[in-house]
């Protein structure tokens, strides 16, 4: 499937205009390009020339594609094969970094890779075997004729440095149409060229954005341990392997690297999120042009002295976040006017009640008149197996302006995710109305404030979503 968007911004006394372009399921990411050009015919020919390089080089490179060169060669033992531009490139890249980076970039970790799948933890001595395996010589590059002997018959993944690889090759196709400047994402790893300035938000592990930069002509790349990983006895395991000890990665949950090409950002972003922090960090001030901000297992952040001139102001998390829903009970010209009582609660996508944040009531036969919550209170009794009601009621309230908080956590004080959510102010009045207010929004860290449309008990109502004052 394909997904267009041009966006319309003259940029400039040329009147260039940014044209962007996704597509899915391309070396089994996501594939996002953004151009600067003339016209969308310079766009679309850019893109066209992103996209056959890419697949050119899939033909090429994939070790998932037993048709591929790179695939074919791998089978190969003891045979020098004269290889292609690009396969020689990628073996080339990584006999440096495997020697540059003390053994923690090395396509052989696919051996401790087949351990960690079987679901258990591997013993010591199947690691060592492993080890022993990835530090053999796998093949051997011959300059002068440009043939490449395969030496073992150990697996190897070429997917980190092969994908790096791929984006700087798909930048540079782009470039040689007529549009002026690139930015190709694959996956979350990227590539901006020329005039181009691209903003990028870093991933963090735990919740949210890490880290918003600005970057031109640079390539960003980040490795981390994210959702992906081995479930063990209900534990989780990093699917980062160190192929030094062909043991999970454990000390380091992000790396992100800026650097002048993809293949040098990809790899120093592998070493260094599979290093402890003090040897990655030793790593990357050994190559020149290079800044990084690592997201540590203890916490902590540890970033390059450069980085900060890529940094822009950081992102606020949601969890720095609170919801204040204001509202106005209305006055109501009538003698025998009885306070209404009133609801208010978060709901998450699949409307389960999340956390009640008022229940103003009196009489307990009154309580079934507010409909929306003690419908969604039952259903949230019978999955939690407990009853609320009684300890959160509270008296009814006279007309007047109030607000109410929620500080982004359930009922049982746990912090919810970041996405949508449904407030709801309801209103119920013995001898009187029903009402019921209801509105989605995103609870992602971004700053709103929404008005809500009042009705004959609620007479006005708003959300302001907002950083926490503490």
């Amino acid at each position: 499937m394909t997904r267009r968007q041009l966006i319309l911004a003259s940029l400039g006394p040329k009147q260039e205009t940014l044209f962007h372009f996704g597509h899915e399921n391309v070396l089994g990411t996501s594939l996002d390009l953004t151009f600067l050009a003339r016209n969308e015919a310079d766009a679309e020919q850019a893109e066209a020339a992103a996209l056959a390089e890419i697949d050119r080089l899939r033909a090429v490179l994939s070790t998932w594609d037993p048709t591929s060169e790179a695939s074919q060669w791998l089978r190969s033992k003891n045979e020098p094969i004269a290889v292609s531009e690009d396969l020689w490139a990628v073996l080339s890249a990584y006999d440096f970094w495997r020697n540059r980076s003390g053994g923690l970039v090395d396509p052989a970790v696919a051996a401790a890779g087949e351990l960690w799948v079987q679901g258990r933890v591997p013993s010591p001595a199947e690691r060592a075997a492993a080890v022993a395996q990835i530090q053999q010589s796998h093949w051997r590059r011959n300059e002068a004729n440009r043939t490449a002997t395969r030496l073992s018959t150990s697996p190897q993944v070429f997917a980190s440095l092969a994908k790096s690889y791929v984006l700087d090759r798909a930048a540079d196709a782009a470039l040689v149409t007529p549009i002026q400047s690139a930015m190709v994402n694959l996956g979350g790893d990227l590539v901006v060229r020329g005039d181009l300035s691209q903003a990028i938000d870093v991933r963090d592990p735990n919740e949210g954005t890490a880290a918003r930069l600005n970057v031109q002509d640079r390539a960003v790349a980040t490795s981390g341990d994210y959702r992906r990983g081995y479930q063990i006895d209900g534990r989780h395991y990093s699917h980062l392997l160190d192929p030094r000890t062909a043991d999970t990665a454990t000390a380091v949950r992000s790396a992100t690297v800026i650097a002048p090409d993809a293949v040098t950002a990809g790899a120093l972003s592998t070493a260094m999120a599979v290093a402890d922090v003090a040897e990655g960090e030793r790593l990357a001030r050994s190559v020149p042009g290079v800044e990084y901000l690592l997201l540590a297992a203890n916490g902590r952040r540890v970033s390059s002295p450069g980085w900060a001139a890529f940094a822009q102001a950081p992102p606020v998390k949601a969890s720095d976040m609170d919801l204040a829903v204001n509202f106005e009970l209305a006055r109501i010209d009538d003698q025998r006017y009885r306070r209404p009582y009133v609801a208010v609660w978060i709901e998450d996508a699949d409307k389960f009640p999340v956390r009640t944040l008022s229940f103003w009531v009196q009489k307990t036969r009154w309580w079934p008149d507010l409909k929306g919550w003690y419908r969604g209170d039952k259903l949230r009794s019978m999955a939690e197996g407990t009853e609320i009601a009684a300890t959160i009621a509270s008296a009814t309230r006279a007309p007047g302006k109030y607000t109410v908080k929620w500080d982004g956590k359930d009922a049982k004080g746990q912090p919810v995710k970041p996405g949508k959510y449904a407030v709801c102010i309801e209103a119920a009045r013995e001898h009187g109305t029903y009402q019921l207010i209801r509105h989605e929004m995103e609870f992602n860290g971004t700053p709103k404030t929404v008005p809500l449309s009042g009705n004959v008990e609620i007479a006005s109502a708003s959300l302001e979503y907002r950083q926490t004052v503490r």
